[in-house]
């Protein structure tokens, strides 16, 4: 006897987007959260291309496109002088939802948002203190509270995460970076809020990121300023915004800047550490809970929400007896090689900007600024920090070796939201045909191979006609966004690839 088939642990973004994805195809899920409400300050504020996808293909990106700012530029100063743009924009991937300035806050806000839509909610001040697991689930014993029976446990609980420390799964790493402030705060200033700031200084860089106030329809600044030497000091608000008012006008070169107040403030060191496993038994581990690096880039939330929407597809198809438990290992092979190359990545890129010495410094303020402002160098930054790139063609579903060149996208690979016709002829977008469903994307609307798909994923499966000419193959995309096969109408093929991802969590 059960009392819910999924119970996540963490209402964060990663979470919020677990249970939703999960509860959008038919999975009863519980979500329990150690704090006693929802967080109305966040550390993250951007949500890229790839995250406004999923939320969009789950129905969960609410009226965060209204609210947010689109501000897809980041101006680099040196000296108080701009030196440099940065631009954050379409690259040839082809999406439908922009990057977004937006508190973590208001991404959880819609998120429960659609939880509750669904029939769910979360359940506050409900502290994770035991887990103990046999062949067939999970209970977890909470403060306070009855023990919760679940055929499966995902860990979104955070870096400090309990469910990762209860299984006793190392999370191996170090600290890469000093002390650094933060704060959300009222300004008077000149800069207007329609793109991102940065400072560099030999002290440490300083940022500032404007957002929409949830409160009222001014701005809010979040101010970022790099401050190494304070060791293990723990400022107070009060210190915060008197250290940030005095290295405002040192780093900025700006003398008419004003910190009016604050609504959060904080402090942080960067650390960057890998869990050695995603899953242990029926306890699985996403976002914070499995890896956390440097902040910049804003990979964080990101990476998270990527997580849970790939975990979702997978242990749904399991506990609706299509697919054996094999399948679920697929999770980790496909994500925790992109939070490598996330960790790599962000650690690199914070000593380049953090950096001390004078090589670095020059590096810094005479070749990268230079470089950045190439428009090749901004098209591939971009396609990295929104991970619209991301690929799992040489993970167990993407048959382990490069697609060729001439059949983009192959087997793993993301494909790019497209306008399409339904079975009906009313016209619809890929994107918003996944999230529950698999879409069967083909020259014509009665093809081949519809009936052998169906007949092993069930009717979660719509076809769709691209409107525009030229596609000559039958293209089998995952609920969340990625090509599983692609072949010519007729195929048979397409059902011993569809057999090996049920059966054995592979394609090849």
């Amino acid at each position: 006897m059960y009392d819910t088939e999924v119970l996540v642990v963490g209402a964060g973004p990663t979470g919020l987007t677990t249970a939703c994805a999960l509860m959008l195809q038919g999975v009863s899920v519980r979500v329990i959260d150690t704090a006693e409400s929802p967080s109305w300050s966040s550390r993250a504020n951007f949500l890229h291309a790839r995250g406004a996808e999923v939320l969009d293909r789950l129905g969960a990106l609410g009226n965060l496109p209204e609210q947010a700012i689109s501000a897809l530029t980041i101006k680099v100063h040196v000296a108080g002088e701009p030196v440099s743009v940065v631009r954050f924009g379409d690259v040839g991937l082809r999406t439908s939802r922009p990057a977004l300035l937006t508190p973590q806050s208001e991404v959880e806000r819609v998120l429960r948002e659609r939880l509750a839509d669904l029939g769910g909610s979360v359940r506050w001040g409900t502290r994770l203190v035991g887990i103990r697991q046999d062949p067939d689930g999970v209970v977890a014993s909470v403060e306070d509270g009855d023990p919760i029976r679940a055929c499966w446990l995902v860990g979104a609980d955070g870096a400090h995460s309990a469910t990762r420390k209860l299984v006793g799964e190392a999370f191996p790493g170090a600290p890469i970076a000093d002390t650094w402030l933060l704060a959300d705060v009222h300004m008077d200033w000149s800069l207007e809020p329609d793109g991102s700031y940065g400072w560099l200084h030999r002290d440490g860089v300083l940022g500032a990121l404007p957002m929409r106030d949830p409160a009222g329809e001014g701005v809010l600044w979040r101010l970022m300023a790099y401050v190494p030497g304070l060791g293990e000091q723990r400022p107070d608000e009060g210190e915060i915004l008197e250290r940030l008012r005095t290295l405002l006008p040192e780093r900025t070169h700006i003398d008419q800047a004003r910190v009016l107040d604050a609504t959060w403030t904080s402090v942080f060191r960067i650390h960057r550490r890998l869990a050695d496993s995603y899953r242990r038994g029926r306890v699985l581990l996403a976002g914070d809970a499995a890896h956390i690096h440097s902040p910049m880039g804003g990979q964080g939330m990101l990476t998270g929400i990527g997580d849970a929407e790939n975990l979702a597809w997978k242990l749904a198809l399991v506990l609706r007896g299509i697919a054996e438990s094999a399948l679920v290992d697929t999770y980790q092979a496909e994500r925790r090689p992109l939070a490598e190359v996330v960790l790599r990545t962000t650690t690199a890129n914070s000593r380049l900007q953090l950096g001390e010495g004078r090589v670095l410094r020059y590096l810094r303020e005479h070749v990268l600024l230079k470089v950045i402002d190439l428009p090749a160098v901004q098209r591939w930054a971009t396609s990295i920090a929104s991970q619209l790139s991301v690929s799992y063609r040489k993970g167990p579903l993407g048959g382990r070796r490069p697609s060729s060149p001439s059949k983009r996208p192959g087997p793993g690979d993301r494909v790019p939201d497209l306008p399409c016709l339904g079975e009906d002829g009313e016209p619809t977008r890929l994107h918003g045909e996944l999230g529950s469903h698999w879409v069967l994307l083909a020259p014509t609307r009665e093809p081949g191979g519809a009936d052998i798909v169906r007949e092993r994923l069930g009717n979660d499966v719509t076809v769709l006609t691209p409107r525009s000419s030229g596609l000559r193959d039958l293209l089998l995309v995952r609920p969340d966004g990625h090509l599983l096969w692609r072949g010519r109408p007729g195929d048979d093929r397409i059902g011993r690839v569809l057999d090996g991802l049920l059966n054995e969590g592979r394609t090849r």
